[in-house]
C-alpha cells in the first residue's frame, strides 16, 4: 500500500492533532515514542513518517504576517510546478477563501507552500482543503475561519459565506 505524506497528516489530525495541539510541537516524544510506533503498524513507512513531521515542522516555524483583506488587492499569478500540480478547481478554491475572508494572502502563501510540500505529482481538491483546514488549526486568531472550513468539509449541506 502507498501511503503518502498526507496520508501519514489526516491520520494525525484525525486522531490527535485536534484533541491535543501542543502534541506536534515535542517532536523528540513523536518520533521515538508509542505514537511513531502507532503509525508504523498503522501502515505508514518510517520515511512517510518523518516526512509528515517535517512538513508539521514546516507549519510551525511559518507564520504569515497579518494582512488586511482586500478586495481589490492584487490576483497570486500562479505558474510552473504550482500550474503542473493544482488544477484549476484548487486554484479557484484557493480565490474563493481568500476573496470571502477566509484566509488572507499570507495564509493562501502558506497553503501553498505546504501543499507544494506534500511531494505529490497532482493534488486534488480534497486533499488541498485538507491542507487548509491544518493551515488554519496552526494560526492564532484563526478559529473562525477554521470553524467554517470544518463546516464544509464535514457537513452534508455546507453552510454559505456571507
Amino acid at each position: 500500500m502507498k501511503e503518502s505524506i498526507l496520508d501519514v497528516l489526516l491520520y494525525l489530525f484525525e486522531h490527535y492533532l485536534t484533541d491535543d495541539a501542543d502534541l506536534v510541537r515535542d517532536r523528540d516524544n513523536l518520533q521515538s515514542g508509542p505514537l511513531f510506533e502507532e503509525l508504523g503498524q498503522a501502515g505508514f513507512s518510517p520515511a512517510e513518517i518523518n516526512k509528515a513531521f517535517e512538513w508539521l515542522d514546516a507549519l510551525a516555524r511559518q507564520r504569515p504576517s497579518a494582512s488586511p483583506a482586500r478586495a481589490n488587492g492584487p490576483v497570486r499569478v500562479y505558474a510552473g510546478p504550482e500550474l503542473d500540480r493544482l488544477d484549476t478547481d484548487c486554484r479557484g478554491f484557493l480565490l474563493f477563501l481568500e476573496q470571502h475572508g477566509v484566509l488572507d494572502a499570507g495564509q493562501r502563501e502558506l497553503v501553498l507552500d505546504r501543499a507544494m510540500a506534500l511531494d505529490q505529482d497532482g493534488i486534488d481538491l480534497d486533499d488541498l482543503k485538507w491542507v487548509v483546514l491544518m493551515v488554519l488549526f496552526n494560526q492564532p486568531g484563526s478559529e473562525a475561519a477554521y470553524a467554517w472550513m470544518e463546516t464544509q468539509m464535514f457537513e452534508d449541506e455546507p453552510e454559505p459565506v456571507h
